[in-house]
């Protein structure tokens, strides 16, 4: 990351001209230019009101600024961000190039995105174009240097905002524009034709190429396309709007270079073209949008996302960019959230490393697709329940601004998150249709909340050398490089805990030969011949009363391996299914099956006992809270995030709790936090 610390934290006008320290940052996505100009000055009231510090202003606003191609309007937005300046609330001020105005859309059509059947999409909704176009380019990067030059040395500007949530609904792109620049890519990558035939396999089908010019995007075919290609068109378009956020970027820091730039990233659910891993180095700071999804264990999915983030990160602290106060509008059933939701969600960020609690938006809109969304400020208005609580959980960040600044202390323990085993794990013509890679790892995730074990989620590009034990679930991709790193790891004195489908193909999805799972058998000392995926209303039982679905194995193991657990019943009765080898000083383990939630929590507890990992939530409050930390100069700070609905007794962690209402109180509210200062 190009800054080690974000600095766009202390420069907003309330710190930095009163010399303040550092704070948690409370704000939203602001949008005036929907209402009229007296609403504004009621909005600087009411933000003051909540103690917010910072808005992300100007993300949909091209039309607005530029009417038209030779005409431009700034007269509104100098009046707000002089607005911003006057009431001390700091400007993350977009570039507006998420969507293009309708008249860019009119004169050059050429600009819009293309689905793999040939459709042309039009406008009238967002992101309407295509992250390869030179025309849109060029526009947009007008508009970027237009923006630079008129507010880089605004006083109400703490950051620059690069576009908004980019790929949200444009990541693939089929155009003729794709196809060039998905060839210049491929040469660049591989050099000659021939080096491509070969990582694609294409002597399969026919599929040999002469030419760059003969390659297309992985457009609709008659059967399925070529999996090595697919694979590199996922890798060509995340880069290709990580190379649109770059050229914004360098506009940026050209003209105003001691302005931090970041954009939005999406680390929530399913989520998964945009290879965020590959993006972070690229910004001055990382910041993240999540929303609360309606499934099982939703509270303990926002924590894996935002400890997703915080690795992406490194540790250091990162921007919430927008969440929501309570419903959404996108879902199938719009559920508003329940007391204390509100405030447990932004606290929960905030012990993974969020530095700043944003929403999704300031004030509800009248209209327009997202008038149903909650806001800070709901359609009932200042006198409501949300605003109320809005004003509350600004209260509370003031009490927590000694967390500001500080790391989120490291972990005993990894789940090892490999974006590309993500893509290719769940390509067509598989084993099976129904794997699905980011529910495995959050599985492993919820077994470790369970026994009570603090992870942290680290990439697989990332050194993960330091933790006792790293859990690798469906790392399907493994190139000869993180073959060697893993060895390493174990033989130095490490525990690996890999599953099913794992070591299975290299860098250009072409399958390790000589039996699965490839690249990691001769480390685990297993050997499987043929897998044999589960249909949908079958499950495989564990000689431990376990259950598995989805995937079973046939394991044939060496001679030094301990079988941990076997089959019984069924055509793999008495085989193994999850296996345990040492290797140098350390060990490498096997699970053959998804396992339900209590064979993970199970064979998690007896591999732990092998490491030195310490259990910090004490045993009576194991799958009942979350914890985690947080270390810096003011100190160290223990979250206690409760995850049930009922009141608990935390006598058994020591501490000054910063935000709880009696502080002599060693109980935790039913969906409440409790941020303990740790005594040294």
């Amino acid at each position: 990351m190009a800054q080690s610390t974000p600095e766009w934290l202390y420069r907003h006008p309330t710190s930095a001209r009163a010399g303040n320290p550092r704070r948690i940052s409370f704000g939203a996505d602001y949008n005036p230019e929907q209402w009229p100009r007296e609403v504004w000055d009621e909005d600087m009231r009411l933000m003051k009101q909540a103690d917010v510090d910072v808005v992300s202003i100007a993300i949909f606003s091209w039309a607005r600024l530029q009417p038209a191609e030779d005409r431009w309007d700034f007269a509104w937005l100098d009046e707000l961000m002089d607005l911003l300046a006057k009431a001390g609330i700091g400007a993350d001020l977009a570039t507006a190039t998420a969507s293009p105005p309708a008249w860019l859309a009119a004169q050059h059509p050429e600009i819009l995105p293309v689905t793999e059947n040939g459709t042309v999409l039009s406008p009238g909704g967002r992101q309407h174009w295509r992250p390869t176009s030179p025309v849109f380019r060029e526009h947009a990067l007008t508009l970027v240097r237009t923006l630079a030059e008129r507010y880089g040395g605004h006083p109400a500007l703490v950051a620059w905002h690069v576009n908004n949530e980019l790929g949200c609904h444009n990541l693939y792109d089929y155009s003729d524009d794709a196809a060039r620049a998905f060839r210049v890519w491929l040469h660049r990558r591989y050099g000659t034709v021939e080096e491509l035939n070969r990582a694609w396999s294409t002597d399969f089908w026919s599929q040999r190429y002469q030419d760059f010019d003969q390659i297309l995007p992985p457009r609709t075919a008659a059967a399925f396309p070529n999996p090595a290609q697919q694979l590199d068109f996922h890798r060509f378009s995340s880069n290709a709007l990580k190379q649109h956020f770059i050229a914004e970027r360098d506009v940026l820091r050209g003209l105003t270079p001691e302005v931090p730039v970041t954009t939005n990233f999406m680390v929530v659910g399913e989520t998964k073209g945009m290879n965020f891993a590959d993006w972070a180095e690229e910004l001055d700071f990382v910041a993240n949008d999540h929303y609360r999804l309606p499934v099982e264990n939703s509270q303990e999915e926002l924590s894996f996302s935002a400890a997703i983030t915080s690795g992406l990160a490194q540790g250091e602290p990162w921007f919430l960019m927008e969440h929501s106060t309570s419903a959404v509008n996108w879902q199938p059933i719009n559920r508003p959230k329940r007391s204390g939701e509100l405030q447990r969600d932004s606290l929960a960020h905030v012990a993974h490393g969020a530095d700043a609690v944003c929403y999704f938006q300031w004030r509800q809109s009248a209209g327009g697709a997202e008038k149903y969304h909650s806001a800070m400020v709901p359609h009932a208005g200042e006198d409501s329940r949300l605003y109320r609580s809005v004003v509350k959980l600004g209260q509370t960040l003031r009490r927590l601004d000694p967390v500001a600044g500080s790391r989120r202390r490291p972990a005993q323990v990894a789940l090892l998150m490999d974006w590309e085993s993500w893509w290719t794990s769940e390509l067509d013509s598989h084993p099976t249709e129904d794997l699905r890679y980011r529910p495995e790892l959050f599985g492993w995730w919820l077994a470790l909340l369970d026994t009570g074990v603090r992870a942290d989620v680290v990439q697989s590009r990332q050194d993960f050398s330091g933790y006792d034990m790293v859990i690798a679930p469906v790392l399907h991709m493994v190139p000869a490089a993180l073959q060697k790193r893993l060895e390493q790891y174990v033989a130095s004195g490490g525990h690996l805990v890999t599953t099913f489908f794992s070591g299975t193909v290299d860098q250009d999805d072409r399958v390790w030969l000589g039996g699965y799972p490839g690249a990691l058998r001769e480390l685990l000392g297993i050997r499987v011949e043929e897998f044999s995926p589960l249909l949908r209303d079958e499950s495989v039982t564990l000689d431990d009363g376990s259950t598995g679905r989805l995937w079973s194995e046939p394991v044939d193991v060496a001679d030094d391996v301990v079988v941990l657990r076997r089959y019984r019943g069924g055509d793999l009765d008495g085989r193994a299914a999850i296996t345990r080898r040492e290797h140098g000083s350390g060990s490498a383990a096997y699970v053959s099956t998804q396992l339900d939630t209590m064979g993970r929590s199970s064979i998690l507890r007896e591999l732990l006992r092998h490491t030195e990992v310490v259990a910090e939530v004490p045993a009576s409050l194991r799958g009942r809270i979350e914890i985690t930390r947080r270390t810096g100069d003011a100190g160290d700070f223990l979250f206690i995030i409760n995850r049930t609905d009922e009141v608990l007794d935390i006598s058994e962690f020591e501490g000054h709790d910063l935000i709880g209402a009696d502080q002599g109180s060693k109980t935790l509210a039913a969906r409440g936090v409790a941020v303990l200062r740790e005594v040294p």
